[in-house]
């Protein structure tokens, strides 16, 4: 069993030494994982071929040739293809299972390491390591991904049934090219104005093609930064990704995928680590496989999140890491994987809501692609999916194409959950009723499924029992609280400090999540770290503009001033109308430059209309006819103020929360009857037709000014429909110059067809 004189002549005084003594541990083997394992002379070849002839480079294709040469049948025998095949074909492991064969090999391989280690033939080990237990570890990281992301909790965290991610997944429109700039406009705007846009010829791109080199392009795709609005689908796109590889149906040429979140990230911010401890600290079977040498493998990291991020990630003046076992700060450790410094040979898969997008230099990223949601297709796709019974989904589907401000909504995927939560349940409870209609309306009935799961899921009370106990209102006050107080902080996840700033305890939030496991979620981290957030922005803009609403009704304090008075006796005595809060919001509303407040002002002033539903949570104070009434006043004033389109648009979207179609109705009769003179039109008219005609279901395939009055003002007033034309028809007086041209200062560049007025 000793090595022969044929084989010392190939080995160093060393490596026969070792293998002396490891002739030795293979009789402890023996005797510890039976005896009759390593009974057949190919284990010892085997092992002579695996650990010493590849380490020898091109000398182990001369020593095949010697031995060719002195025995043909025992060079071809000890071919590293027929000795691996000796190990499989010959019944050399008796009646074991394949457990036993894999942990008494595994037992062996482990010993020989640490041998070539003590002999400080490191690389000889690592050559070892990669060859044998890469694969191992391979597997069985895939069996933790297809684990971890195979089920998916759609909108919530841990309650309820999951569902399989490979049946519900709809394939998302993915868009390559664009920049890594900075929006900080609202993401419901940011929505609206993508609907808009006419259907052009764009790059689009599936999940699992993400790093492939698109026609054109020399340069191999490293770092990929995907960006989409809150609750678009980034993470699961990232999650379907992993689970493809995991599940062997895509990108095989990737050996090892790790995905991380910020989330996770965030919690180990105060700690230090090299990419390899790192790896090993989420990924156990990395470290127990001992794979150190992150360089020999194709390896893609995932970074979901990067909005979330609460690390110092500063690429001008963090220093230069290139060692992947040197161990860091973390916001360290990710500037220089992020830089390229930190493993080159890796690939980066970083998803982004848009006002974060700027975080990366644009140096550092090599394609920028846009989860844009679902298309109308899509839509259709996911609440057949959802809706088995055909006519259900069919009514469904038709009422949101009718909403427009539900099916402009729906282009995130997060919202038709909530849509098809919502809808399943009135559905179910009132047969041929009405479905809701605004954003308001829809998020209340999703307040109230909610707490009738917690009524009879929790208290054990009946379907006919009132919505609101007394400990489900002081759950949803202070998650009102919690939604607003980190609104302004702009934070859409908390951990332990904020629930504390917010007066809440660890422990209550975890019972909230626990009990409104659809509105507001807890995710533990590694070691038990909780992470909290509600599950989409709106539903935390929904949370705070009822809790602004509650405060003033219970107290009179108007959350949104920016001096509050202390003194209670003028509440007393004067109390404050509802209508001063809602001019209030309008005009903080019409003050932020990037609609931040947008989507709350909606609701704020939705929630007065849709008492009925509240009933139990919120007071009744007086008429509320008449507070709406105060409100589309104090609107249609703002409106003839010459505001900008993105303002007077979301205007129009509160007068639909409050139920007031007046301005819109008067400019359709007058449309309906070829009567609309356009130069005669107030400022609050012209932006009820812009509103109009970009909320047409039809796709503006041309637009022609003549139809409302060919002149500069008509331009400029209607630039947004312009805008989202796919051919504008204009009057050639106004374009002397063609395509390019100045009205009033302002360079207009579209592409136009001009009439010259002959026809």
């Amino acid at each position: 069993m000793h090595p022969s004189e044929c084989e010392r002549k190939y080995l160093s005084t060393e490596q026969c030494a070792w293998l002396n003594e490891a002739c030795c541990i293979k009789c402890f083997v023996c005797t510890e994982y039976h005896r009759e394992l390593y009974k057949n002379q190919s284990i010892y070849h085997w092992v002579i071929h695996i650990v010493f002839f590849p380490a020898a480079g091109g000398q182990h294709h001369h020593v095949c040739e010697e031995r060719a040469e002195e025995d043909p049948e025992a060079s071809e025998s000890r071919s590293p293809r027929n000795l691996k095949s000796q190990m499989e074909d010959e019944e050399m492991f008796g009646g074991e299972d394949e457990d036993e064969r894999k942990s008494c090999r595994e037992a062996f391989l482990k010993i020989t390491l640490h041998f070539l280690r003590r002999l400080k033939q490191h690389e000889m080990a690592d050559h070892l390591q990669s060859k044998i237990f890469a694969p191992l570890c391979k597997r069985e990281l895939k069996a933790q991904l297809k684990k971890k992301f195979q089920c998916v909790f759609e909108g919530i965290a841990k309650a309820g049934s999951p569902t399989l991610l490979n049946q519900i997944y709809t394939e998302l429109h993915i868009t390559e090219g664009g920049t890594a700039e900075v929006n900080d406009e609202h993401e419901v705007r940011q929505i609206e104005t993508a609907s808009r846009k006419p259907d052009r010829a764009e790059t689009t791109i599936r999940q699992e093609d993400i790093f492939k080199v698109s026609p054109g392009r020399d340069e191999p795709i490293r770092t990929v930064l995907t960006k989409g609005v809150a609750g678009i689908g980034k993470t699961v796109l990232t999650q379907k990704y992993s689970l493809d590889w995991a599940e062997d149906k895509a990108n095989q040429d990737i050996q090892f995928i790790f995905p991380f979140t910020f989330r996770e990230l965030n919690v180990l911010k105060e700690k230090k680590f090299s990419l390899v401890e790192l790896v090993h600290h989420f990924f156990n079977q990395t470290n127990q496989s001992g794979i150190c040498r992150l360089e020999d493998f194709q390896v893609v990291f995932i970074l979901d999140g990067l909005d979330e991020c609460r690390l110092n990630l500063d690429f001008k003046k963090t220093k230069i890491l290139t060692e992947t076992t040197k161990s860091t700060s973390l916001d360290e450790l990710l500037t220089n994987l992020i830089r390229g410094n930190l493993l080159p040979s890796a690939r980066l898969w970083i998803t982004t809501r848009p006002a974060a997008a700027n975080q990366i230099p644009p140096q550092c990223v090599d394609m920028v692609t846009e989860v844009r949601g679902f298309t109308d297709p899509q839509k259709e796709e996911y609440f057949r999916k959802r809706f088995r019974d055909e006519e259900q989904a069919s009514r469904i589907i038709s009422h949101i194409k009718k909403a427009r401000s539900l099916h402009i909504m729906c282009h995130i995927p997060v919202f038709c959950w909530i849509t098809a939560t919502v809808l399943e349940d009135v559905l179910e409870t009132r047969e041929g009723g009405q479905l809701p209609k605004t954003l308001t309306e829809m998020y209340i009935h999703f307040l109230v499924v909610q707490a009738k799961v917690k009524r009879i899921k929790y208290d054990g009370g009946a379907e006919t029992d009132p919505h609101w106990s007394p400990e489900s209102r002081k759950m949803i006050e202070s998650l009102g609280k919690l939604a607003f107080d980190q609104l302004q902080k702009g934070n859409l996840i908390f951990y332990e400090p904020d629930l504390t700033e917010c007066g809440i305890d660890i422990r209550a939030a975890s019972v909230y999540s626990g009990v409104f496991t659809q509105i507001f979620k807890e995710e533990k981290q590694l070691y038990q770290n909780k992470v909290f957030c509600f599950v989409h922005l709106s539903v935390q803009e929904f949370l705070a503009a009822l809790h602004v609403h509650l405060t003033f009704i219970n107290s009179g304090l108007n959350l949104l001033e920016e001096q509050q008075t202390t003194s209670m006796w003028p509440k007393l005595f004067d109390k404050p109308k509802l209508q001063s809060l809602h001019q209030c919001a309008v005009d903080k509303a019409l003050q932020s430059p990037n609609g931040h407040l947008d989507l709350f002002l909606r609701f704020l002033l939705g929630l007065k209309t849709n008492q009925t539903h509240l009933q139990g949570l919120v007071t009744q104070t007086g008429s509320s006819a008449q507070t709406n009434r105060e409100a589309v006043k104090y609107i249609k004033k703002k409106l003839s103020e010459n505001l900008s389109a993105e303002k007077s648009i979301n205007l129009f979207h509160c007068l639909n929360e409050l139920n007031d179609r007046s301005l819109l109705e008067e400019i359709q009769q007058s449309l309906r009857s070829g009567r609309l003179s356009t130069d005669k039109l107030s400022p609050a008219q012209w932006s009820a037709l812009v509103f109009i005609l970009l909320s047409s279901e039809k796709d503006l395939d041309e637009f022609n000014l003549k139809k409302y009055f060919a002149s500069e003002e008509a331009l400029l007033r209607l630039l947004p429909v312009v805008k989202v034309s796919k051919k504008a028809l204009l009057s050639l007086i106004l374009c002397p110059k063609g395509a390019a041209f100045t009205l009033k200062g302002r360079r207009l560049c579209f592409l136009f067809r001009l009439d010259d007025g002959s026809k």
